[in-house]
């Protein structure tokens, strides 16, 4: 987006005018209004900040064994509230722009942004206090939302000129957000009438868990930014053939996946190392494109990017030592699962979007406010938006915060969870902070005319 769209050069745009206001009206002609996405954004920070105060508050959550109501309502308030809404947010935003086609509908998107916060915001209430049958019915709230974001973005994929290894992840990543929904409605109406179902309850959870969590998440992840990572880095996808073979050992690996889980087989390990190849093949890939790439520095918001996925080497290593057939169900591999989920959402996941939001949300804002001030007044950069200080800052109190707390629940220590909780928290208060100088721009434009500071030391 920032190097389709050369903004990042826009104050000094005296010559190329009309290349610059034309790149930004074809962009601006195919994405949705900006409030869309940023409603989302809003949102899923919100959401972000709460949970981190609630681990904060209640380090027992982290501290403790993972299947009771208390750990349910503070991951959905992750999964539903912060990840699900800022990648719905930024989907609305960047498939049109990345794929070259109009959104389907604004107005569909509209209404799923308000079903979507009433489905989300019940489910974790009612997970709280443990009422399952009002869970479904929220559940079922959240879920019509979930159909309207799958179906437009489904039409919307249908108009793109030409299939690609983003489009088809994109398209993978809507389809096991589908099998999400199914598991987790199917997993609500067997609390109410256990009958229902042969599986064991906490099978169940862990298989729904990896649909959402690597299916919807890290499937989207990995192929957003083999369009994403180029653009920042002024680079190119090496090998197409390398790259889809990430996207089509993902598939084949969580589906193996997912069905060894759900009826207890050992045969889940081999899955396990059919996932990781396909990893694999999105780390090679991944290198290929950052050692070809033309701006050879890298800004914060990359390296939070990219930090965040080699953690999926660890997360990998991880996965592999809790399926294996002959582990022990002790204290100690209970709170590995605990580090396990913790490190893919608050890790992987959540890292990464806050380094795709320092490229993100600067844009939205730059390109509402300043845009069409496009060669006629002085106006700021996209970099001029945000304190690079505040960043580095943010980055290594998180990077901190993330390996004292993952240590922290290995030893089921509270007081430990709650101190490297607390750095968590504050890095995202300087994040906060960043976020806060960008929105300033929406409601305080720094614009001023050309040339009027020459003229007036001319008269001064």
């Amino acid at each position: 987006m920032e190097a389709s769209l050369p903004i990042s050069t826009a104050p000094k745009l005296a010559k190329p005018i009309g290349t610059a206001a034309k790149a930004v009206g074809v962009a601006g002609a195919l994405a949705p209004s900006v409030s869309l996405p940023l409603r989302f954004v809003v949102t899923g920070m919100l959401s972000l900040f709460s949970g981190i105060l609630w681990l904060v508050l209640r380090p027992d959550i982290l501290a403790t064994y993972h299947y009771n109501q208390y750990v349910i309502a503070v991951t959905h308030l992750f999964t539903l509230g912060w990840i699900s809404s800022i990648v719905m947010g930024a989907m609305y935003q960047l498939v049109p722009v990345a794929l070259e086609t109009r959104l389907h509908s604004e107005r569909l998107a509209r209404w799923q942004f308000v079903l979507h916060v009433i489905g989300f915001a019940g489910m974790i209430w009612m997970f709280w206090i443990w009422n399952m049958k009002q869970v479904g019915h929220f559940g079922s709230i959240f879920g019509i939302g979930v159909i309207l974001f799958v179906y437009n973005l489904g039409r919307t994929l249908a108009r793109i000129p030409r299939w690609n290894v983003v489009a088809v992840g994109i398209a993978s990543a809507l389809f096991w957000l589908l099998m999400t929904l199914c598991a987790g409605l199917f997993m609500v109406s067997a609390k109410c009438w256990p009958q229902i179902s042969p599986f064991y309850a906490i099978s169940l959870m862990h298989a729904h868990a990896h649909l959402g969590g690597l299916g919807f998440f890290v499937m989207m992840l990995v192929a957003v930014s083999y369009k994403l990572v180029p653009m920042f880095a002024l680079g190119e996808v090496q090998s197409h053939r390398r790259a889809a073979w990430s996207i089509g050992l993902l598939n084949v690996g969580l589906l193996g996946l997912f069905l060894t889980i759900l009826f207890g087989s050992p045969w889940k390990l081999a899955f396990v190392f059919v996932v990781i190849s396909g990893l694999a093949f999105y780390g090679v890939e991944m290198r290929a494109m950052l050692r070809a790439r033309k701006r050879r520095h890298l800004d914060w918001g990359l390296k939070y990017f990219l930090t965040a996925i080699s953690l999926l080497l660890p997360l990998s290593l991880l996965g592999i030592i809790l399926c294996w057939p002959t582990l022990p169900m002790t204290r100690f591999s209970t709170q590995l699962e605990n580090v396990y989920g913790f490190l893919a959402l608050i890790g992987v996941v959540t890292f990464a979007i806050l380094g795709m939001l320092y490229k993100i949300v600067p844009f939205l804002v730059w390109y509402a406010r300043y845009s069409r001030e496009i060669g006629r007044s002085k106006i700021p950069s996209l970099a001029d938006l945000y304190s690079p200080r505040l960043q580095a800052l943010g980055y290594w109190m998180f990077v901190v915060g993330l390996a004292a707390t993952s240590v922290s629940i290995v030893s089921g220590n509270e007081s430990a969870v709650q101190w490297s909780c607390s750095l968590l928290a504050a890095s995202l208060v300087l994040f906060a902070m960043n976020m806060g100088k960008i929105l300033l721009h929406l409601f305080q434009p720094k614009i001023e005319p050309l040339g009027l500071r020459p003229a007036l030391k001319g008269n001064l």
